[in-house]
Formats: C-alpha cells, structure tokens, sequence
C-alpha cells in the first residue's frame, strides 16, 4: 500500500469500494487528495503526504486510550488497552444528566453522580450514558476516552402492526391553509386508529426548511435537523388566537388561507409552501403580540432552557439582520419552535388515544442544506463537498444530495454531542424514528465540489459508537427505530442493524431472488425485522405501476435510458411476475383495485412486524411525490392527495371514501387472518 492509500485509510477515506458482489472499483488519486484535504490533511506533494501519514501514525501509537469505547449492557465490558503500563490509574467521569439511568442497566452500581476509580475490563457497570474515561500512566502520562454504555437493543416493535405512509403537506383538510399541517395529522390519526386499527403514521420530515424564491420544497434538504418548521402549525389551534383583539386582521388571514385551499383542490393549483408560509407568518406575528398567562410564559421559558444554545442560533439564523430588534425577531423565532413541538406532542398523543401501539414515525434526513441553520456558525461540516451515493442498478451516474457532511473528526471531537442532541430532538414526540439511509451511521459517499458523483469516495464514521447512541436515546424515548438501508449497504451492516434492534425496509418490488432467478421472493422468505412497504415516496403509486403509467411519465420528462418500447416491455413483463406470484398465493388480481388489495395482502403474509400502507395508494392516486433525477421538470413535493382521475381529495373525502376504507378494512382483515405462507423457502 502507497503512502497515500495509508494516509487515507488512517483518516477514514477509502480508496476502492464494492459497487456489487465480486466488482472493485478503484476511487481516483485526485478524489482522495481533495478528500483528505476538506479534513485538513496538506497533501500538495509526495512528501507532505509521507509526513503527513508519519504523523497520523505517530498520533495513533501514543494515545493511551482508544477516542471511543461501547459497552452494549448485557455483554462483556470493553477490555482495558494491553499497551498502557502497569499501575495506570482509571478515573470514570458520569455525565450529569445520565445519573437517572443508573438503575437502567442490569447489576449497575448506583450513586455515579460523581468521578470514581473504574477500569475497563472490571465487573462495575457504569449507568447508561456517555461518560469520560480519564487513564493516568505512573510516569504521568494521561488520556480520555468516551465510554459509551448503551442497552443491548433498541425498543422491540409489536409482533404486527399496520400504518399509513403520509406526505403531511399533500394532506389537507378543509380548516388546512393551502397544506397540510398538525392540526390534519391528529386528525386522520384519530379516525385511522379508531376506525381501522392503524398502528402508526409515518410522515415526511418536518424540520424547518430554508427560505428562498421559491423555498426548496424537499424536505429532505431542511435548514436544520433539530427544530421543526413553524410552517405545519394550526394556527387556530394557538392558545393566543381566542385572546388576540385583532380579529378582524385574523379573519382576513384566515379567509386568505381558505383561497390558497381552494386554489389546490379546486382550481388545480399546486402546494405553495412560501404563500402559506407568508399568511401564517403574519398571523403569528399577531398572536405573539398578545400577553401570554404567567403559566404558558413558564413553560416558554423552561422549553427555552432547555433547548439550551442551539435553539438560539437557530432563532438567530431565522430572524437574521432584518427588523429594528433583532432580540425580538429571535424570541419570535424561538416562540415558533415551542409552539410547533406543542403541537407535534398534541399529534401523538392523539395517536395514542386513538389505540395506536406505535403512533407517529417521524423522519430523520440523512443531512442538511448547505446554507442552514445548522451549518450557519459550525464548525463540523466538510466545505466544499456533498453527500451521495455511488452508481448502482438504479443509478448509473450516481446521485449528489447537496448536502454537506459532518466531519467525523470533528464529530468525535465535541463526545458526539450534536448527535446526541439531534436525536433528543427528533425522539421527544415520536413513537418511532425512520433514519433516513441508515448506513451513513457507518459510512457516506463524499463528492468533493466540481466531481461528478461517480468520482466520490466512502468515508468511515465511528459506526458502533454513532448505533450505540441511537439505540441509547430510543431507549430513553420508549420509541422504536426503522432504518432505510436501500442501496448500497456494507457487508455485515444490516446484520449488525438488526442485532441492536434497529428495522429495515422492505420495498416489495426490489425483494426478489437476487441469488438465483430474480424472481419475486416469496412472502416466507422475507425478513421479520423490518417495515414492509409496496412503494415509498420516491417511487411510482402501485395503481402507477401496475399500468405501467410510470414509464410513460419518465419517457415525457425524457429520463430514460432506453427505448420507450424497451422500457414498456420489461416493466409489463415485470409487473406480470408478481401479478403471476400473488396468483398463485390465490390473491385476486382482476382489476386495479384488487390487485392493489392484493399487494398489501402478500405483505401482510410476510413476517414483516410492521406494514405500511402508502396513502395514495388508498385513494388510487397516480402521481409520484418526488422523482428523482428532475427538478424543474416535475412538481416534486408539491403535489396535494389525489384520486385516480388526478382530482384532489380533502381529508374529509379520504375519510369517506369507498375505495380507501375498502383496502384499509381489507388491510385490517389480512393482518388478523395471517397464516404461515406454503412453500417458503429461504434464500
């Protein structure tokens, strides 16, 4: 191995990766230089890069103790480093606010509240948490480490459990302002847990977007991972709203609100989130106005504190330099936050009284928008570079999100706090957690600026330390987790996913034979530990794919590869396959809607613990939320519910419709009668 390869490897930049079994693809001297020079590495000469690797390898041999160290509660205790001298002392430093989980881990010593003697390998178990290991050599040498102890699994999901798989903005009601909001997300899970037994509702992340002209409408791209966008607010619901004197300014708001409503469902208009978002803005500008009760002003201030700084930088970024007080336009900012987590724990809860054994799975993207909140005065991200994914069977080019990574040096360095932090966020209303590529706890494909995707590289994170944490805080929420892990996956990641509890996803159209024939993988045969799914956002409706309508779409928008006559005979030929493979598990599949019936009733033969039923495939809908490889072309994201013939649906009329109550009380139904499937075979 050359110097370069050595020093990449020491910084966790990989110069080959596996595209498929038994294919090596070797990555370009010129993207590991760019790399390893956005992690502060000189590599301008062959001998800066040989010094630069002696140093590296320098650094490693002299530290006394590894940066992190994981003890999975249940197993053996990390071991203590052979290389440190006899007599090396341990100090044990318990972070403050894990002194409540000591009694969490089995046979845990209480009374951590404070330093002790503790060294790796013996049979103390330090409580739950992050701690800080201190080593002391007799010769005075001294090192700390991160001693994370997190429970062995993640909470378990029920045996079964069906749900729904919603795009909150597409979702309106007929109180919505021109989208979806939290007001409609407690309302339709009160009527699919009481009316069909939904378990959960999965939606699209809601974290504050970045303004613009227009606003990126992805919620994949959001300015910040860790606060909620006050955009989902029901504005009448604000306790403020009976109080403000101003009522002739709300009604006017309101009747405003009402016409941008009608604009999307009866005028064909598509979901504008800056419109929305203007009239709400000014109706909260009003309701912040009026003297909030010395209760509701506690809790703002406790809500406060607690969010500590990071909610202030956030309020700060939003309010920017505009306005006479920048003070005030970053307490209204701050306001805005309390009152959406408000409402987001009103939406559980009502998920919860409602009967759901789960509630609402709500959503982690895998980064965020380069010109956030969260980047806005940090120094953890990587400049000049994106994250992404490698060419695939899907994707011949590869895929460049414009999202800037964390750098994992950096990362390690703060003990993984903006981790930690986020997922406290993101847990404290949510039943489950769906992280959102799930691999990129492990590793992400970096694409240094002006490199096509293709030329990207993997770059390692800690990934048993960054699983730990995760398990760690689901554990504290009660809440489950769902990871996405489509794709590109590294050998041994989805195994070591599953034994901390963390599920999968399931798509029904790629689970197939890969090993043998390619064909539709019996129901059998699928993994237990995992959401089950026909289609997901950015996939074509099944109703779309069993017509076959999605090529014709992707041959307008001019997105194939192929002859369109090539593309429709392999998908028809496709399509065919599983209508043949639910034939024969004597499904009906005369007609779209039974044959969309049918698809749900082979998931729920599998082992699946949990089903999710996407919501346009209720209703008959067509229409992909998100298509990937456009941007301009298709209105990604901006697309209300709709029926078969493209007509928008209120929440109201989703809630009466034959068709949607039909498939739900078929799901219903299937869930209660599984039986083991015949003919299973394992591959």
């Amino acid at each position: 191995m050359d110097d370069l390869a050595r020093l990449a490897a020491l910084h966790g930049v990989a110069t080959t990766y596996r595209p498929s079994e038994g294919v090596t693809v070797r990555v370009p001297d010129a993207t590991v230089v760019a790399l390893l020079g956005s992690l502060g590495v000189c590599t301008d000469t062959p001998e800066a890069v040989r010094a630069e690797r002696m140093k590296a390898e320098r650094a490693a041999a002299e530290r006394l103790l590894p940066r992190v160290l994981v003890w999975w509660a249940g197993s053996a205790p990390p071991a203590e480093p052979t290389a440190l001298p006899p007599g090396t002392r341990f100090r044990l430093e318990p972070e403050d606010d894990d002194a409540a989980d000591a009694a969490d881990a089995a046979g845990s010593a209480v009374g951590w509240g404070a330093a002790a003697e503790w060294r790796p390998g013996s049979g103390a178990v330090p409580p739950l948490g992050v701690h800080r290991l201190h080593a002391e050599t007799p010769d005075g040498r001294t090192g700390t480490a991160t001693l994370i102890v997190a429970p062995e699994r993640a909470p378990a999901a029920p045996e079964r459990a069906y749900g729904l798989l919603v795009q909150l903005y597409s979702l309106l009601s007929a109180r919505s302002w021109g989208m979806g909001d939290l007001g409609d997300l407690a309302d339709l899970a009160r009527w699919a847990g009481r009316t069909h037994g939904i378990g959960f509702i999965q939606v699209n992340p809601l974290h504050a977007a970045v303004p613009g002209t227009p606003t990126d409408p992805s919620p994949y791209r959001p300015s910040s991972r860790r606060f909620p966008d006050p955009v989902h607010l029901r504005v009448e619901d604000v306790p403020e709203w009976a109080d403000c004197p101003d009522r002739e300014a709300l009604a006017a708001l309101a009747s405003r609100g009402a016409a941008l409503r009608r604009e999307v469902l009866e005028e064909g208009a598509l979901i504008d989130r800056d419109a929305v978002w203007e009239l709400k803005r000014a109706a909260l500008e009003l309701l912040y106005a009026v003297p909030r009760t010395a209760e509701r002003e506690a809790a703002y201030r406790a809500f406060c504190a607690r969010q500590g700084p990071a909610l202030d930088v956030h309020a700060t970024w939003c309010a920017g330099r505009a306005g006479e007080d920048p003070e005030r336009r970053a307490d209204f900012h701050r306001w805005l936050v309390w009152l959406t987590d408000g409402q987001l724990a009103a939406a559980q809860e009502a998920a919860r009284e409602a009967g759901m054994a789960v509630g609402i799975v709500h959503d982690l993207p895998v980064g965020v928008h380069p010109n956030g909140s969260d980047v806005f005065g940090s120094s953890l991200y990587a400049g000049h570079l994106s994250v992404g994914a490698p060419p695939d069977a899907f994707n011949a080019r590869g895929q460049d999100w414009g999202l800037p990574p964390w750098r994992p040096d950096r990362l390690a360095a703060t003990r993984y706090a903006p981790f930690r932090e986020l997922l406290r966020g993101v847990f404290r209303h949510a039943g489950a957690l769906r992280i959102d590529h799930v691999m990129g706890l492990f590793r992400l494909w970096w694409i240094p600026e002006d490199f096509p995707p293709a030329e990207g590289a993997y770059v390692s994170y800690h990934g048993e330390a960054l699983l730990a944490l995760l398990v760690l805080e689901a554990h504290r929420a009660g809440a489950l987790v769902i990871g996405e892990d489509l794709g590109t996956v590294e050998p041994g990641v989805r195994r070591e996913l599953a034994r901390r509890g963390v599920l999968g996803t399931s798509v029904l159209w790629f689970e197939r034979d890969w090993a043998g024939d390619g064909e539709p993988l019996p129901p059998g045969a699928w993994r237990a530990d995992c959401l089950a799914t026909a289609t997901t956002h950015d996939l074509p409706p099944s109703a779309a794919r069993l017509a076959g309508s999605h090529v014709e779409l992707r041959d307008r928008l001019g997105l194939l590869t192929r002859p369109v006559e090539e593309e429709r005979a392999d998908d028809a030929a496709d399509t065919a396959r599983w209508l043949d493979a639910l034939a024969e598990l004597g499904f009906d599949t005369k007609g779209e809607e039974a044959a969309v019936t049918a698809l749900y009733g082979f998931l729920l033969r599998t082992p699946a613990r949990l089903v999710g039923v996407w919501l346009p495939d209720a209703v008959g809908d067509r229409r992909p939320q998100n298509l990937p490889g456009t941007w301009d072309q298709y209105p990604n994201w901006r697309l209300p519910l709709a029926d078969a013939a493209g007509r928008p649906l209120t929440l109201e009329e989703l809630t009466a419709s034959p068709r949607a109550n039909a498939l739900l009380s078929a799901v219903r139904e299937g869930a209660r009668a599984r039986t083991a499937p015949p003919g299973a075979r394992l591959v």
